[in-house]
């Protein structure tokens, strides 16, 4: 799963669609019913399919098995649009961390954690993978089962290829899908999920899902998409187990950095023992030396003035879902959380508007109490505070930016 940005992108095009997760959104909003993409009309996809058909039977996708799947298959123009807008989608480590591990999903993650912990602890004794780590990977990716999408994969891998901006990529996938059918997994019709083609709670693409999902049920199907999230979350685990997880190892620590700390020793090209690390002043949040846990980098996602991590193999690992630095630690401090460990202790700096995130949260509130809801006061600036602020503007009769301001701040609150 390689995403290739600092910054988690949105959706699985972000996530570089070289593995298995990232497909679903995250997003501040509440988990709400997900809107159904319409098939169109369009000849040219038409001739596409037909011209497809005798590769995909060569690559040993019997043709009952691609006229089946074709039978209630179309064009979808949301993917495209979909696919064309995921660039201008970023967010901060900060933002990031404020989703993906809101108090919202921790009370959640713990809640799924009892509901599900005898699966769970039978998923790590046989895969060493701990049962907080899986559930974490759950809850980013499709909010432990609430959003794991409703697109039908094969009209969306389809519209992809044909599209032809990654058109080679997303047949390999398109063929990978056809032949879990084929396998019997799942049928047409309940193999849905995001727009790019990301799959079932855990949020497999089509190859990873071929390469390394396990029928952990025992009932003859690898079934990653149904209410039961068993087959998924063992999925996941023999995933992140074939990478090298090490079981009790940390994916890294929080640490503070000493005065003078060149940033050129960080980032994930540098590795150095933990007592190196010591050597130079690097200490834990208590100020403690952070254990032997094997070779460590030191990540400072946003600068010497935000929070620093010291990271282990097990990050590594975690890059094989998703390379994404943002989407890594995510599932690292939320699994962290999910055992009872605190938010994150250090400070982050301002935004690019001189904002912090305690003033963004005061802006959502404002606005919503003079009448130009924000969704929600998290703090994330998504699309309903951008509107919100549209709105206000416009019925003040200032220039609509739709974007957040000190200023706006003031202008609110007098």
């Amino acid at each position: 799963m390689q995403a290739t940005r600092r910054t988690v992108m949105l959706g699985l095009m972000a996530a570089g669609l070289a593995g298995c997760a990232g497909g679903m959104p995250i997003s501040s909003a509440p988990a709400a019913a997900e809107p159904v993409m319409r098939a169109v009309p369009n000849p040219a996809w038409d001739a596409w399919v037909a011209g497809f058909r005798p590769r995909a039977v060569g690559a040993g996708v019997a043709p009952e098995t691609f006229d089946r799947a074709f039978r209630s298959a179309g064009y979808l123009p949301d993917v495209i649009e979909r696919d064309g807008n995921q660039t201008e989608f970023t967010r901060t480590l900060e933002d990031y961390l404020a989703i993906a591990a809101s108090d919202e999903r921790v009370s959640k993650g713990r809640a799924a954690l009892s509901q599900y912990g005898g699966v769970l602890s039978q998923i790590e004794a046989r895969f060493g993978v701990e049962a907080e780590v899986v559930a974490a990977i759950w809850g980013v990716e499709s909010r432990y089962g609430e959003r794991r999408g409703n697109v039908p994969i094969v009209s969306a891998l389809s519209t992809l290829a044909y599209d032809g901006r990654r058109g080679a990529f997303f047949e390999s996938q398109l063929i990978a899908a056809l032949k879990i059918l084929q396998n019997g997994d799942v049928n047409p019709e309940g193999m849905t999920g995001s727009w790019a083609g990301a799959m079932g709670h855990t949020q497999f693409i089509p190859t990873s899902y071929l390469a390394y999902a396990v029928d952990f049920t025992g009932d003859g199907r690898r079934d990653i998409w149904s209410e039961d999230p068993t087959d998924a979350l063992a999925s996941a685990a023999a995933y992140l187990a074939r990478s090298g997880w090490r079981r009790g190892q940390p994916w890294g620590v929080e640490v503070r950095l000493p005065a003078g700390f060149s940033p050129g020793l960080a980032g994930r090209g540098t590795t150095r023992s933990p007592s190196d690390w010591a050597a130079m002043g690097v200490r834990d949040m208590d100020g403690r030396t952070v254990p032997d846990h094997g070779a460590a980098s030191i990540l400072i996602p946003m600068g010497l003035s935000g929070p620093a991590f010291m990271v282990f193999r097990n990050f590594t690992v975690i890059t094989r879902y998703n390379n994404a630095e943002n989407y890594v630690i995510g599932v690292g401090h939320l699994s962290d959380r999910l055992r009872g460990g605190p938010p994150i202790r250090g400070s982050f700096p301002p935004d690019a508007r001189g904002m912090t995130m305690a003033d963004r949260q005061e802006l959502q509130r404002r606005l919503t109490a003079a009448g130009f809801d924000t969704g929600g006061t998290d703090g994330v600036i998504g699309g309903k505070t951008e509107a919100a602020i549209s709105a206000y503007e416009q019925a003040n009769g200032l220039p609509v930016t739709g974007q957040p301001s000190v200023a706006l701040l003031r202008r609110l609150g007098g």
